[in-house]
């Protein structure tokens, strides 16, 4: 028999019992389907993190910081005694930074300055940390706009502010706010409102030593709010330059880390950002840096975790679309056998006229075949179309906090010939 016969016989066979080879590949349908969404949705995670990390050039980024508390906080082992008294005294000051910019290959350094602070536009008011971010980074890949531009200079009194806090603010055109005045309010230490004679009114909160300084600043740009929480460089709804930053009267917090620093070590910044013009950069960089005293934090560094993250959240996605697959199998195998105990009699007539086992297991082998090879391209498009709408449905009420679309599933084309293929293979397995 050549080829052509047995795909003919196949589906004339499979057609004669309609009802239960429907079922039988709807089955293959759904557990393809499941399988194909679950593993597109993994490779969808690990697509948006590495293209997001790329686009934006983190793997450039180095942040430095000193032994501080906040690291303390967040590394268990440096809670330790012994790692307390190797902690370095070195100090993270505007010298220091001077020096790191000098080394080979970095671009730019700027301390990681935030500051708590409240911004009002059209009598609407919100309370936000405020970042200092120089121009140059400001024009820089690292920051996405909706709309406007970076301010330019360091010493101007402009700002950007990104798109979900004018959304919080009820600023309902985005784009009508470029230009306008925006007032920001913050907090300063004034000895001067307490009375000595009084100082009852201070422990009851009656009279605190702030005073509130207003300024007002001018909307440059509109940033992009980006997905999973944006570039760890930029964690603020508001970056105004550093020149004016300087002149705004403040509390004397630079991070709000600050807070848990050690009194010895009160001195300088907390952490810094430095970036390279090349990923290569960056080990020698995190050489220099700690011969300083410093310590170092690289996104590169964790690229191999992240992967080995992934594959595993690859793994346990695969086994569960298998487990569907699974029993879609089980009624491939209950299908053939109640074929071959239907058609006994056709299969001693097969042999009757010359035809060996080889030619009999043939034809049920591509029955079996027949239905991996249909269930794997429907399941395919169910996978697909379903992923579709569990997208749209996720970025629909994402919109509505500021957040863009992001395409949670990705497709490759391995994993499109690698469902049918294995649709097909598995079937045949069974027979």
């Amino acid at each position: 028999m050549r080829l052509s016969d047995y795909f003919e016989q196949s589906f004339s066979n499979l057609w004669k019992r309609k009802l239960r080879s429907f079922l039988t590949t709807f089955g293959v349908v759904i557990g393809i389907g499941a399988l194909v969404a679950m593993i597109s949705f993994g490779k969808g995670i690990q697509k948006n993190v590495s293209e997001s990390f790329k686009q934006l050039e983190l793997f450039n980024y180095l942040m430095v910081f000193t032994d501080s508390a906040w690291m303390r906080l967040g590394d268990p082992d440096s809670r330790r005694p012994e790692a307390q008294d190797e902690g370095s005294k070195a100090v993270l000051d505007d010298g220091v930074i001077e020096k790191i910019k000098g080394i080979k290959g970095v671009e730019a350094v700027f301390a990681d300055i935030r500051f708590p602070a409240s911004v009002k536009i059209n009598q609407k008011e919100a309370f936000v940390l405020i970042q200092v971010l120089p121009a140059e980074l400001a024009k820089s890949k690292l920051m996405k706009l909706r709309s406007g531009k970076p301010y330019i200079q360091d010493d101007v009194w402009s700002l950007i502010i990104s798109d979900s806090l004018l959304k919080r603010l009820e600023v309902k055109e985005l784009s009508s706010a470029l230009g306008e005045e925006i007032e920001i309010s913050t907090l300063a230490f004034d000895f001067s409102r307490i009375n000595p004679m009084n100082l009852s009114s201070l422990f009851r909160a009656e009279t605190l030593p702030f005073s509130r300084e207003s300024y007002a600043f001018k909307i440059e740009g509109i940033a992009e709010r980006m997905g999973f929480g944006g570039p760890t460089p930029l964690r603020s709804d508001i970056f105004i330059p550093p020149g004016v930053a300087k002149d705004l009267k403040k509390l004397p917090f630079s991070n709000v880390w600050d807070l848990f620093r050690s009194p010895e070590n009160q001195q300088g910044h907390t952490l810094a950002n430095v970036r390279v013009s090349h990923p290569k950069y960056i080990e020698p960089l995190k050489e220099a840096v700690r011969e300083m005293g410093l310590q170092t934090f690289a996104f590169i560094d964790q690229l191999e975790e992240f992967k080995t993250g992934f594959l595993v959240m690859d793994m346990v996605l695969a086994v569960v679309g298998m487990i569907a697959l699974c029993v879609a199998s089980l009624g491939i195998v209950n299908t053939m056998v109640m074929s071959i105990l239907e058609r006994y009699a056709e299969i001693g007539i097969m042999k009757a006229v010359g035809a060996s086992n080889r030619d009999v297991s043939k034809i049920f082998f591509f029955e079996s075949s027949v239905i991996g090879l249909l269930g794997g391209l429907f399941g395919l498009a169910l996978g697909w179309v379903v992923s579709i709408l569990i997208n749209q449905v996720i970025n629909y009420f994402l919109s509505k906090q500021g957040v863009p679309f992001i395409q949670y599933f990705s497709f490759p084309w391995w994993l499109c010939i690698g469902a049918v293929a294995f649709s097909i293979s598995g079937s045949g397995a069974e027979t």
